[in-house]
């Protein structure tokens, strides 16, 4: 390897070197204000958004956040009304729920229908969803164009859900009302 090489090489690595601190990648840290027990330390960096887990230490405990979306109400009630579309994308820890393009009428295939449930909230109300529903028309070409729809079918949609999320709510109320319910930090503590 040549001189020029060599120097090329350094320089390119302290170039980085320095580009990374300059950048805010490393940032000094008082040590009086982290505190010292490791419990608290990773509770503080992930409320301050700065913390992941590679492997989650509670794996072996239970299934983590999606147990959680079999006992959400608004959740179960959207699956259940849009049980007649095929879904394309349902994710719950991201709080959205989308169907596949589809049609009901089966003779006129160049119309289809795609509806969204963006989830705003966990509570039963009427703000805690955003329902949106699109229509993509093609000619025979297969030039598409796609358009919001406003229809009175997005507030028929969100009124199905609600009420049904109501009752399943209401219906676990009383399924669980008997039930012995544990503090969260007793769950924490074990």
């Amino acid at each position: 390897m040549s001189k020029n090489q060599t120097f090329i090489n350094w320089f390119t690595i302290i170039l980085f070197g320095l580009s990374t601190f300059s950048c805010g990648i490393y940032k000094p840290v008082d040590s009086r204000k982290v505190p010292v027990n490791v419990n608290k330390r990773v509770e503080k960096n992930i409320q301050e958004g700065r913390g992941f887990r590679i492997f989650d230490a509670n794996k072996n405990k239970g299934g983590g956040v999606f147990e959680f979306a079999s006992a959400n109400p608004l959740w179960r009630a959207s699956l259940e009304i849009l049980d007649f579309a095929p879904f394309s994308n349902v994710d719950y820890s991201g709080g959205i729920l989308i169907t596949d393009w589809f049609s009901d009428n089966q003779e006129f295939s160049d119309e289809t229908v795609k509806i969204s449930v963006r989830f705003l909230s966990n509570e039963v109300r009427s703000d805690a969803l955003d329902i949106k529903m699109y229509k993509k028309t093609c000619n025979n070409l297969n030039k598409c164009k796609i358009a919001k729809l406003d229809s009175v079918i997005v507030n028929d949609i969100k009124k199905a859900i609600l009420k049904d999320a109501a009752v399943l709510a209401q219906n676990d109320m009383k399924n669980n009302s008997s039930s012995d319910y544990k503090s969260l930090e007793s769950l924490i503590d074990k």
